[in-house]
């Protein structure tokens, strides 16, 4: 099948009829009839039969669509990898960054670096460790700014800064607002377990494998955010990364560094071989600067 084909059966494939298809690949029905009608001939067998004005995958179009839709999503990635380049004019800073930086260090970097640069565009999404290398690889972003990353090949990493796990707590369970902390004075308490949180877990487990300390949980959630949310509404406490401690901070609830501190890095990470923007580069030290505020 050429490529062509695979675009055609596809669409077929996923909307049913000649007509849809024809819609989302902006060509004109006799066009996809006729590609398709090109392929079948070409495998030697029928592809669709038409039930009731629908087209029906036939047994052998069910054999091969797993095959044809990886092929199909590779042919959207480098469709997607094509429009970033073509996006990435003079002039425009995009960036991947953990979502704890975005409640108060990227804002504030952005808007500082706008005040100078009026011209520059900015494109800012949200990246995870997990999903970091196949935004660097289509170009979604040009700069990946995450905590303790793994190495990865074809991947360059520099350490911006250094931060830190730290405990937040409920007021009243600890009066005096201490602002240090071990794991033992808090083995009593409930523990609000953040799940799936990636180095940053990996290192708060290692410690309590160290010190023999093991926490109860009954409340589990997916982020940092709702986590300190829940230790403001009295529900236990929880360890987060500083900058989401710091940003959602209420009246009746406080923080405290671990003894001894847990500590973590900040890495910006790009492509090895990619040359890193020029605007991307004068944008960093306003980034390092609000990172080193917290």
């Amino acid at each position: 099948m050429r490529l062509r084909h695979i675009e055609i059966f596809h669409a077929i494939y996923t909307t049913g009829s000649i007509t849809n298809a024809a819609k989302i690949l902006h060509v004109s029905q006799p066009s996809v009839s006729k590609v398709l009608a090109h392929a079948e001939a070409q495998l030697g067998f029928n592809l669709f039969e038409r039930v009731k004005g629908r087209l029906i995958p036939t047994e052998e179009a069910e054999m091969m669509f797993d095959e044809v839709d990886k092929i199909y999503q590779q042919m959207r990635a480098i469709k997607n990898t094509a429009k970033n380049i073509r996006d990435s004019e003079f002039g425009k800073v995009s960036l991947g960054v953990t979502p704890a930086l975005g409640f108060n260090v990227i804002p504030c970097a952005v808007t500082n670096f706008h005040k100078k640069h009026h011209n520059v565009n900015f494109d800012i999404q949200t990246v995870h460790n997990e999903t970091v290398m196949q935004a660097l690889l289509e170009h979604k972003c040009d700069l990946a700014i995450l905590f303790s990353p793994q190495s990865r090949p074809n991947i360059k990493s520099i350490e911006l800064s250094q931060s830190e796990l730290v405990i937040v707590y409920p007021k009243e369970i600890f009066p005096d607002c201490p602002q240090k902390l071990t794991l033992k004075q808090l083995e009593q308490y409930e523990f609000i377990d953040i799940n799936d949180s990636g180095p940053l877990g990996s290192l708060f487990w290692a410690r309590m494998m160290e010190d023999n300390v093991y926490l109860k949980s009954t409340i589990k959630v997916q982020t940092y955010f709702i986590g300190t949310k829940l230790v403001e509404q009295g529900a236990g406490l929880c360890v987060v990364d500083k900058y989401t401690a710091k940003n959602n901070l209420s009246d009746n609830t406080a923080i405290a560094s671990f003894d001894p501190p847990l500590t973590f890095t900040v890495n910006a990470l790009h492509l090895e071989n990619s040359c890193v923007p020029r605007t991307v580069t004068e944008f960093l030290p306003f980034l390092i600067e609000e990172i080193k505020n917290i």
